[in-house]
């Protein structure tokens, strides 16, 4: 089984609405906002811009294929029965996981150099299986659903999209929506970037279902920490106009193609100096307006 083969997806539809997604007549994903996407737009126009519309390749990191793996063993262990999810299994998933990985996305085994041994950098993710296993047992939960793909329009028309790392659902019928960091717990700016991320997740599941997440736990691996944070409705309806303003900023531009860069310290984190204005680059040419989508997230956006 490969890891495409156990994702989780599923459309919903709006609470109350019986209506199916709306399709595209040659069968095309909508324009979408993803948080990844919505986060990059919020940070800078261009980066938004490089990445939803030009489509540029990165490369990613190690750091950031080793989470996409352990992600992929966390949600190959909720598909085994409650008492095999110990840590000896989930360590004897490591290998077999990244195999499948890298069959169906051959190009990851580029973050390594000619001749250079992968042993040791897939051994490096059994400290973030240990740190999971320290931060709750995964033999007492039956999630509802791990890697879950939600999608959803607003009132207002913006099309929400993005996947959940994992839904617990009470028998009180509570919500739980829990998010895997691979890296360390975060400073302000990290912070408030993960919440981004989860208060779009807990609008989508509001819209979709009319109920508020109790709770959005985001679960740090690298060093055992868990985060937890309570969201009401009122804090949602203001993000949703929140999220409606940035797609509105987006779609000015995109009839333009003028997404202009926003200079700050993440820029040392990106991939695209030499063709920033920022740096001294030309952008390349504008494509034009993305279609099918330009609100996909990629594997390593939920890699985190």
């Amino acid at each position: 089984m490969s890891v495409v083969d156990i994702k989780v997806r599923v459309m919903l539809p709006a609470a109350g609405s019986d209506a199916p997604p709306a399709a595209d007549p040659v069968g095309r994903r909508r324009p979408a906002l993803s948080p990844s996407r919505a986060s990059d737009f919020k940070q800078c126009p261009l980066l938004y811009r490089f990445r939803a519309v030009d489509r540029l390749p990165e490369t990613p990191s190690k750091a950031q294929v080793r989470g996409t793996v352990v992600h992929a063993v966390l949600e190959r262990l909720y598909g085994l029965p409650a008492e095999r999810r110990v840590p000896a299994t989930a360590h004897d998933l490591l290998a077999p996981t990244w195999a499948d990985l890298l069959a169906e996305r051959p190009e990851l085994g580029q973050i390594f150099g000619e001749g250079e041994d992968p042993a040791p950098w897939l051994a490096s993710a059994t400290g973030l299986i240990e740190g999971y296993f320290a931060l709750e047992d995964p033999r007492r939960l039956q999630p509802e659903a791990c890697e879950l793909l939600i999608e959803t329009e607003l009132p207002s028309g913006v099309l929400l999209r993005g996947y959940i790392d994992r839904i617990d659902v009470a028998p009180t019928g509570e919500i739980r929506v829990v998010d895997y960091k691979t890296g360390t717990a975060p400073r302000e700016i990290g912070e408030a970037k993960a919440l981004f991320q989860m208060k779009f997740y807990a609008l989508a599941l509001w819209r979709l279902r009319g109920v508020v997440p109790r709770q959005l736990r985001l679960m740090y691996l690298a060093d055992r920490q868990s985060l937890a944070y309570t969201p009401d409705e009122a804090e949602l309806a203001r993000f949703e106009r929140t999220l409606d303003a940035i797609w509105q900023a987006i779609l000015r531009a995109g009839r333009t193609g003028d997404f202009r860069p926003n200079k700050s310290r993440l820029c040392d984190w990106c991939s695209h100096q030499a063709v920033c204005p920022a740096f001294g680059g030309t952008p390349p040419d504008y494509p034009g307006w993305p279609e099918p989508d330009s609100g996909e997230e990629t594997m390593l956006d939920r890699a985190d």
